[in-house]
Order: structure tokens, then C-alpha cells, then sequence
């Protein structure tokens, strides 16, 4: 697998919040932060591991075998997060990495921190 873009920054709650929420976006009474645009697909989770793994397959149809690969860990405060966007295949122009890239940490670094009052 090739990285297209990686990002990590702290998010407020322990690793099995942040783990729970990423495994089961959806979860009824959960938060809901998981705002696709209409050019996007609903994630699968391909595998996971609590309260430290998680991955996604590809959010995006045209790129279907993508995997989003989430490592959480302790830290203090709370816990750290790092997104991964992984491609199998040939790597697109740079201009779609950065629109995936801007993308993933928008939903990450943005509507999750958010969903958890920050």
C-alpha cells in the first residue's frame, strides 16, 4: 500500500471513545458526525482492533480500493489520533490527493473533534 496523506492530532476523549465512534459511525444515540457528501460512500470497516485500529474502505466510488487506516493511542487529555489514506494502485494526480487529503481531515480533524464539544 502507497500513503496518500497522513495526519495525526489529539482528540478529548480516551482511545475506546474515539474507537467506538470510528468503528460505529452510525450507532443509534451516538454522535453523528459522519456527513457524506453526495459523491461519497458509506465506509465499511475491513478491520479493527479496540481500542487502537481501525480501517476504512474508501469513501470515495472511483477509488474503490483506498483504505482510510485509523491508529489510536493514549495521550494525555484524551487520546491521539492518526488518519492514514493508503492506495494499492497507481497514485492519482496531486491535486485529488490533496482533495482527499483536505476531505479526510476535514471529517476527522473537524466533525469528529467537534462531536465531542471541541
Amino acid at each position: 500500500m502507497i500513503e496518500l496523506g497522513s495526519r495525526e492530532r489529539t482528540q478529548p476523549p480516551p482511545p475506546h471513545i474515539v474507537w467506538e465512534s470510528l468503528a460505529n459511525p452510525r450507532r443509534s444515540g451516538g454522535r453523528q458526525w459522519l456527513d457524506l457528501h453526495p459523491d461519497e460512500v458509506e465506509p465499511r470497516i475491513l478491520r479493527a482492533v479496540e481500542p487502537e485500529l481501525v480501517v476504512w474502505s474508501s469513501l470515495w466510488p472511483e477509488r474503490p480500493d483506498d483504505e482510510i487506516r485509523f491508529d489510536i493511542r493514549p495521550a494525555e487529555n484524551g487520546c491521539s489520533l492518526r488518519w492514514t489514506l493508503l492506495t494499492p494502485g497507481a497514485v492519482p494526480e496531486q491535486a485529488m490527493v490533496d482533495e482527499l487529503r483536505h476531505r479526510l481531515n476535514f471529517l476527522i480533524n473537524a466533525r469528529l473533534r467537534f462531536s465531542f464539544g471541541q
